[in-house]
């Protein structure tokens, strides 16, 4: 299948200042589009990672504002819906306002674009935990059809369900090119602790598990192992997923999902080690009980249907990408601190990092 391209193309991202947001732009940046408008209202994001560039347009709030959402002009080819509430402990702690910024946003987004004449994709960011069954025994591969329990975990996997089916809606309605990504666990350059404005826990700072242990890992600090580091989870490099999604773009076919998954489990356990060892960090890891919200347990993607149908396959080994991901964190210490002094009230543990400079 040829490499895909989105050259001379007019190009919106909806969360284009996130972590996979920002990695996708500066991606289709190479590409050469005629235009590239990314929305974001910083809420989990930070400016820093908005691409300096005269192709770029910026506008910055929610794609659920009416001002906001009517600046999306009608002659996009291609609209990337990835702005969300990060993540499920914010969602637990503030369900109403992941349905403001999940739900509400997906909502009045498909409503606006329905009638958007050149539309040839709209690439939707959903979520691969949604759908994979509650087990800690060995799983299986979640594959695209897998049957969807109507009870979860938190507010978080509801609302990225409750924008597969707006979607869903709109494509059988309005005919509306929509396409879903399935995302497993994401983790790559870009993503900054503490990005954003404070999200109702500290997860605000400590955001998912790999910055958060390359981080703590960096500093000679125990790795904190949720229920024993037993969990597992597929690590995907966002480099191999940003190609998913352009493919996904281009090759995609209305109405369907496409897991974006490296097909492997890895341990959290077996992760802190990986990252220990490439770290250099001695600190034994620190044993924590299970999350009480938390079912899942272990789980993976299969991506068979996306190499068969997209062409599509992760090239990025887990160890690989967690060098490119340490390097990158040593290199942008100072704006991650920065990004996580703005929480110090709310987190007064990350202050003995601000005080180490950038070591």
């Amino acid at each position: 299948m040829e490499m895909p391209s989105l050259s001379g193309a007019r190009i919106a991202i909806i969360g284009g200042a996130g972590f996979v947001g920002s990695n996708l732009s500066h991606r289709l940046l190479e590409d050469d589009p005629q235009s590239l408008i990314i929305v974001d209202n910083l809420l989990s994001a930070d400016a820093s990672n908005i691409p300096d560039d005269p192709r770029v347009r910026f506008v910055e709030g929610s794609i659920a504002d009416d001002e906001v959402l009517c600046e999306l002009p009608d002659d996009l080819d291609y609209v990337f819906h990835l702005a969300c509430f990060h993540g499920n402990q914010s969602s637990i702690a503030d369900p109403l306002r992941d349905h403001r910024n999940n739900s509400l946003t997906s909502l009045k987004l498909f409503e606006q674009l329905k009638d958007f004449p050149r539309l040839k994709k709209v690439v939707y960011a959903a979520a691969g935990c949604a759908v994979a069954k509650k087990t800690a025994d060995d799983p299986a591969a979640t594959p695209e059809d897998a049957p969807v329990d109507l009870f979860h975990d938190s507010p978080y996997s509801i609302s990225k369900l409750v924008g597969e089916m707006y979607g869903n809606y709109y494509f059988l309605r309005h005919q509306l090119p929509f396409v879903k990504a399935r995302f497993q666990n994401v983790y790559g350059p870009r993503e900054i602790l503490g990005a954003g404005r404070w999200r109702g826990t500290h997860h605000t700072v400590w955001r998912n598990v790999t910055p958060t242990f390359i981080f703590k890992a960096l500093h000679g600090e125990a790795l904190p192992l949720i229920n024993g580091g037993q969990d597992g989870r597929d690590f995907i490099f966002v480099g191999d997923l940003v190609e998913g999604l352009i493919r996904m773009a281009t090759h995609g076919e209305p109405g369907e999902a496409y897991n974006l998954a490296s097909g492997d489990e890895t341990r959290i356990l077996d992760l802190a080690e990986m990252i220990n060892e490439l770290t250099d960090n001695a600190t034994p890891a620190a044993i924590e009980p299970a999350r009480d919200w938390d079912r899942s347990g272990r789980r993976y993607g299969d991506p068979e249907k996306s190499r068969k149908k997209l062409g599509f396959s992760t090239g990025t080994q887990l160890r690989t990408g967690l060098k490119g991901t340490i390097a990158w964190t040593k290199d942008n210490l100072e704006t991650i601190k920065s990004c996580m002094a703005r929480h110090e009230e709310k987190v007064p543990e990350v202050r003995k990092y601000l005080s180490t400079g950038n070591n």
